[in-house]
C-alpha cells in the first residue's frame, strides 16, 4: 500500500521490482563454484546486497543512460540561453563566461550578444527563452517520477512556477557557488571553505529540484540521502571537471570552432546528469529499503 504522502511504500518497491532481478542473479550464481555461491549468496541476502540489486534494477528501469543524454541536451538548450539572457540584461558577460570556463573564441560571440543588450533580447524573446527552458523541468519531472514509481506528472499551467524555479536554480548554480566562494578564499584553510559552500549548495539543489517538480509528493527528508550522495560525489567530480574542462574547451575551439565547444559542454553535462540521476536513484533505494537505515530515514 502506498503511503499517505503519495510515496510508494518499501513493500511495494521491493517485491515485484526486485524478484526478477534476484531470480536472474540466482541463476547466474548457480553456474559458479560452490564456495563462490555461498559467499555471494550471503552478501546478497544482507542489506547491502539487497540495496545493490535494487539499485542495479532501478538504473535499468529508468534507462539512466538515455535519460542522462536527454537531460544534458535539455540543459544545454534551456539553461545556457537563460544565462545568456541574464548576462545580456545585466550587460555583463564576465561572470557567466568564467563560471562555465568559456574559451576566448566563444567569449567574443557572447560579448557581441551582450553588447547588443535589448536588441538581442526583446520582451517577446525573453518570454520565449523562459518558456522554452521549462522543457528541462518537464524532462526532470518525468525522470523523478520514474525513480520514485509515481504516475507521470501532468502538464498543467499551475506547475509553471515550479518549472521556472528549477530552471533559475540551475542557472544560478553555475554562478552562485563561484561568487559565494570567492570571499572565503582569504580564510584559512583556503581550499576548504569553497568546497563547503559547494557541498551545501549541491545538497540544497539536489533536494529542492525533485521536491518542487513532484509537488511535494515525496517528503523532503526522503530526498536527503540522494542529495547527500550527489554532493559527496561532486566533491570528486567538480575538481576533475575544473582540471579537464578548460583545456578540452580550448582544444575543441581550436580544432572545430563553436560546434566543438558545444559537444564538449554536452559531454560535461552528460556526466553531471548521469551523476544526478544515479545518486537520486540510489537515494530512493536507501530511503525505501525495509532495513534499519531506510526506517530511520523515513522516520518510521
Amino acid at each position: 500500500m502506498d503511503s499517505n504522502d503519495g510515496t510508494p511504500s518499501p513493500e511495494s518497491q521491493t517485491g515485484p521490482a526486485v524478484d526478477p532481478v534476484r531470480a536472474r542473479v540466482d541463476a547466474a550464481l548457480g553456474r559458479l563454484p560452490a564456495g563462490w555461491q555461498r559467499r555471494l549468496g550471503w552478501l546478497l541476502d544482507r542489506q547491502l546486497g539487497r540495496m545493490l540489486l535494487r539499485a542495479v534494477a532501478g538504473l535499468g528501469r529508468i534507462e539512466v543512460f538515455d535519460r542522462s543524454m536527454t537531460i544534458a541536451a535539455q540543459f544545454f538548450t534551456s539553461v545556457l540561453p537563460v544565462l545568456i539572457l541574464i548576462a545580456a540584461l545585466g550587460s555583463n558577460s564576465d561572470g557567466f563566461a568564467n563560471a562555465i570556463e568559456m574559451p576566448e573564441q566563444t567569449r567574443q560571440v557572447l560579448e557581441g550578444a551582450v553588447d547588443s543588450g535589448g536588441t538581442a533580447f526583446g520582451i517577446l524573446g525573453a518570454v520565449f527563452v523562459l518558456v522554452s527552458a521549462t522543457s528541462l523541468s518537464r524532462a526532470l519531472a518525468r525522470a523523478f517520477a520514474a525513480i520514485w514509481g509515481l504516475p507521470r506528472p501532468p502538464t498543467r499551467l499551475s506547475s509553471a512556477w515550479r518549472w521556472l524555479a528549477v530552471v533559475l536554480v540551475f542557472a544560478l548554480s553555475l554562478v552562485v557557488v563561484r561568487a559565494a566562494g570567492e570571499p572565503l578564499d582569504a580564510i584559512p584553510p583556503r581550499e576548504l571553505w569553497p568546497r563547503v559552500v559547494s557541498f551545501a549548495w549541491d545538497v540544497a539543489v539536489a533536494a529542492f529540484i525533485p521536491w518542487a517538480l513532484l509537488a511535494g509528493a515525496v517528503r523532503a527528508r526522503m530526498l536527503m540521502p540522494g542529495a547527500l550522495l550527489f554532493a559527496l560525489l561532486m566533491i570528486t567530480v567538480r575538481p576533475a571537471t575544473q582540471a579537464w574542462l578548460p583545456g578540452a574547451l580550448e582544444a575543441s575551439a581550436d580544432r572545430y570552432g563553436s560546434i566543438g565547444v558545444a559537444f564538449t559542454y554536452l559531454t560535461w553535462l552528460y556526466v553531471a546528469a548521469f551523476c544526478f540521476l544515479t545518486t537520486a536513484l540510489v537515494g530512493q533505494v536507501v530511503t525505501t529499503d525495509p532495513g534499519m537505515v531506510g526506517r530511520r530515514v523515513r522516520g518510521d
